[in-house]
């Protein structure tokens, strides 16, 4: 039977041995996570103003950012902590992981009827000069979600092009980044482009008429339990007037600063909530419907659902199981959800070449 915290500072614990884990084989995986830290800069304000994230003039930062911790992070299974290393209560930036959290809100608006269509141009429903061009008004909320809508333009003094042939396995180290492509049509190419979900972020929020950090907290966050120490923020220049209110579009991301700042043991909940179906102790938060499109493939991308990373052999997350799905940050920034094993595992700031063997010791400590 699968236990819910009650609040953020009570989470039950279970024995390794009793919850079906190797002792030795689980404490080697959080050895591996602890000596295996992110080579990141702990200023990453600085780092991004630097230019090492982006060159100039695109990297300049627009939201608000803070130095990083150090690698923490927890194991739960059936919802009890069987390891956790580091201070997970310590509120980080979160990167990509963000992007996971902007597709639950999505999720939301189509349980309330507000998006009953996903192959629907998003112009039908959020009437925007975003949409207007004859490019842009093909593409559809699918597109937008599974990052294959091509967008053409600029959003918060960013332009799409700050990540056209963007490549994730040399990301900071990809001298074509940013360099002129041809835009296929909408549906039709994936490439992973922070502007263009910074778009569905603004999207999303015109859509259901608040900010969306007003919706996850009163819609997720708060029935799960979470601290109220987490933050969601957009950009100095990402505020508009919106039914009568001046709100913040949020970022899906850190890139330029803002996105999700939040602790390990609140993605946690996050992620138990999304391992049992979007039900949190006999409350159906999210429905089933919303999280078997969110973690179903994309057509041109397999590894790639909305806005979770899937398992698929030899790509990005190859170590996991087959029906396991990821929300993945910069940084070293992983939270894990594997249905087969039951459980639930959140890695912080953890050097990108160490990340698959991380997922492979958890799996082979499960006896």
């Amino acid at each position: 039977m699968t236990y819910f915290p009650p609040g953020p500072s009570q989470w039950a614990q279970a024995e390794p041995s009793d919850a079906g884990f190797d002792p030795a084989a689980l404490r080697a995986a959080v050895d591996h996570a602890v000596g295996n830290e992110t080579k990141w800069p702990e200023d990453l304000h600085d780092a991004t103003a630097r230019g090492v994230f982006e060159p100039p003039p695109w990297n300049e930062p627009l939201g608000p950012f803070k130095n990083r911790g150090h690698v923490n992070g927890l194991i739960a299974k059936g919802g009890k902590i069987v390891a956790e290393w580091g201070t997970t209560d310590r509120v980080d930036m979160t990167f990509s992981i963000t992007k996971s959290y902007v597709s639950t809100c999505a999720g939301l608006a189509y349980d309330d009827g507000l998006l009953p269509d996903l192959d629907e141009p998003v112009r039908e429903r959020v009437p925007d000069p975003a949409f207007d061009t004859a490019h842009n008004a093909a593409i559809t909320w699918r597109h937008l979600l599974q990052q294959t809508s091509e967008w053409e333009g600029e959003l918060w003094g960013k332009p799409d092009m700050v990540d056209r042939n963007r490549d994730l396995t040399t990301e900071g180290a990809n001298p074509n980044k940013g360099q002129a492509r041809p835009l296929e049509a909408p549906g039709s190419h994936w490439e992973y482009n922070d502007v263009r979900v910074n778009l569905a972020s603004y999207a999303i929020m015109r859509l259901v008429g608040r900010p969306l950090p007003e919706l996850l907290k009163e819609r997720i966050m708060d029935p799960i339990g979470a601290s109220g120490s987490w933050e969601w923020n957009g950009y100095r220049n990402s505020w508009v007037e919106l039914n009568g209110r001046r709100m913040q579009s949020v970022s899906g991301g850190g890139h330029w600063g803002g996105g999700l700042f939040i602790s390990s043991r609140d993605h946690a909940r996050f992620g138990l909530l999304m391992l049992n179906r979007g039900r949190w102790n006999g409350k159906q938060l999210l429905s089933e419907s919303w999280i078997e499109q969110a973690v179903t493939p994309c057509d041109i991308c397999p590894e790639y659902g909305f806005m979770w990373w899937l398992n698929t052999p030899g790509q990005r997350f190859h170590a996991g199981t087959e029906r396991s799905f990821f929300g993945s940050g910069a940084g070293g920034n992983v939270l894990w959800v594997c249905p087969e094993y039951d459980l639930v595992a959140v890695c912080r700031w953890l050097d990108k070449p160490a990340v698959n063997p991380w997922i492979e010791m958890v799996r082979k400590a499960v006896v």
